[in-house]
């Protein structure tokens, strides 16, 4: 698990970001913990995802497949992705501009449409997925395992990211997917790996990866991998 940790920060262009973060404080933090972490609160907000001739840039969701790794896949293709790559569903930002930490974005109620549509519209605007738009979200209680999970919490320490985001779920086709991390109840099933990511101080321009097993339904066994980029904005 350690060698998918580090992966994911080469992976991810981690290294180039941290390399410019700055190490003393940050105006945008709001509480330092023992260990000397920063608790960024506020909303992460993203850069929608796009394709070029870079490749795929700014927030996206790749699908691995059972047996699969996060380096290699093979990776399930989404025959509705706007990208050339179907390997990757680009995601843009929600009507709150990203992920909020420290507060619940809670599904709307209802959560579908009439079709199985997700409705949930404030972290990302829902994206298509196999025919049907797919979102998420995060809610004080998990609607699939109808556990009791914690408000998303980002730290950074020297232009490091870490922390938890159990409370993540993926809404689609009338059924509800855990894609937080850790899992709720505070497993790491299989490739589920931890929030890492990194942090420019300056420019507050963040990049946040996580990997998050899918337990349960008709996805039982893939894993979701999140790549968000944007520009953190401090509550206040």
């Amino acid at each position: 698990m350690i060698r998918k940790h580090r992966w994911f920060a080469a992976a991810s262009g981690l290294a180039a970001m941290v390399a410019l973060a700055g190490c003393g404080s940050s105006a945008t933090t709001t509480s330092t913990t023992a260990g000397g972490a920063q608790a960024l609160k506020g909303v992460f907000r993203l850069t929608p995802g796009s394709t070029g001739s870079s490749g795929v840039t700014g927030s996206y969701l790749r699908m691995i497949n059972p047996g699969g790794t996060v380096k290699s896949g093979p990776f399930f293709l989404n025959p509705d992705s706007a990208s050339s790559d179907k390997s990757y569903t680009l995601v843009s930002p929600g009507t709150a501009g990203g992920l909020v930490t420290d507060s619940y974005q809670p599904d709307p109620s209802p959560s579908f449409d009439a079709k199985g549509n997700a409705l949930a519209g404030a972290i990302i605007a829902p994206q298509a997925f196999v025919a049907l738009d797919f979102s998420i979200s995060t809610n004080p209680t998990d609607p699939q395992s109808k556990l009791a999970v914690p408000k998303p919490t980002i730290s950074v320490e020297r232009g490091i990211l870490t922390g938890q985001v159990e409370a993540v779920t993926v809404a689609w086709n009338n059924q509800y997917f855990n894609q937080g991390s850790p899992k709720p109840g505070g497993g790491s099933p299989g490739l589920t790996a931890p929030v890492s990511g990194a942090y420019d101080a300056s420019t507050r321009a963040f990049v946040l990866t996580w990997a998050s097993q899918v337990v349960g339904g008709p996805f039982n066994g893939f894993t979701g991998y999140w790549h968000l980029q944007g520009t953190f904005s401090p509550a206040g």
